[in-house]
């Protein structure tokens, strides 16, 4: 993989366009989305064996361009939308759509030309294998979405070894870089992922509060089950009264919390405490 990655970032620090394949790659993105991210990025790889990739795809793409401001300070909002999986299963479930329905996507195949080693890629009818047939239908594909006006782009590959698929990171990660500098933004920098682990951490310390004050009620005697509303107040957090809703929802359904009264579906009607009484937590 390294030994394909190297070679691709050779090839990508050429300061000719046409011989560089992400200054090219980032082009055509700049070009579908008018450089503002109009449209999704749908990712069709013809093999198995890139099932993961276009996964990969979205976290990279929608991770470094998905940002509020440029480098300037202005806010523009910025990303690329990607989606997709193997064209060989799920061009069933995008086909039509994107045919006929919304023009607010282009979609990027990757074609392997080699099937299977010699001598394993078996007929189905006489002449045609299992690798035609996945030949057809990304050709077949391609046909008609360019037929009706849809835009596309055709990264083609040998095969997939370890040395292709290392290429091929190295390209996609080169042309984030290249179209992040096309938009002005730094693609480097994820404040939207930190601010997700920093809201994450606020959950979790609200949940400690919701577990003692329970912990607290269910040491009484006799046991004190509490509505939502009271929970809020004893946890001093009534503006996260939604939260603390979540949070003992998830708790019951994993027997973590009992449900005196009401249900689920109706917050209000809700009166709950816990299993038991934790003493150690109590005088802690």
């Amino acid at each position: 993989m390294l030994v394909g990655a190297s070679m691709m970032d050779n090839a990508t620090r050429s300061r000719v366009l046409k011989d560089n394949p992400a200054a090219l790659l980032a082009l055509c993105w700049y070009w579908a989305c008018d450089g503002v991210g109009s449209k999704d990025m749908v990712i069709l790889p013809y093999k198995d064996s890139l099932l993961l990739f276009s996964r990969y795809l979205q976290q990279l793409v929608m991770e470094s361009l998905g940002k509020e401001f440029d480098l300037d300070g202005n806010r523009v909002n910025q990303g690329i939308s990607v989606y997709g999986n193997k064209g060989s299963t799920d061009q069933h479930a995008y086909i039509q759509q994107l045919r006929e329905g919304v023009h607010n996507f282009f979609v990027t195949f990757i074609e392997v030309l080699r099937d299977r080693p010699p001598g394993h890629d078996w007929e189905l009818e006489p002449g045609v294998t299992c690798g035609d047939y996945l030949f057809g239908m990304l050709q077949g594909t391609r046909s008609a979405l360019y037929a009706n006006d849809r835009e596309s782009i055709t990264v083609t590959v040998q095969e997939v070894t370890p040395r292709s698929v290392g290429a091929l990171v190295a390209l996609y990660e080169r042309a984030v870089g290249l179209y992040a500098s096309l938009v002005n933004i730094n693609a480097y920098h994820q404040p939207g992922v930190e601010a997700g682990k920093k809201a994450a951490g606020e959950v979790l310390a609200l949940q400690k509060r919701v577990l003692a004050v329970l912990n607290e009620a269910s040491c009484k005697e006799p046991v004190e089950p509490l509505t939502l509303e009271e929970v809020a107040e004893r946890c001093h957090a009534p503006e996260d009264i939604e939260m603390i809703y979540k949070i003992i929802e998830h708790m019951a359904a994993n027997d973590r919390a009992l449900i005196a009264e009401g249900d689920c579906g109706s917050p209000n009607s809700l009166k709950v405490f816990l299993g038991e009484c934790n003493l150690d937590e109590l005088y802690a």
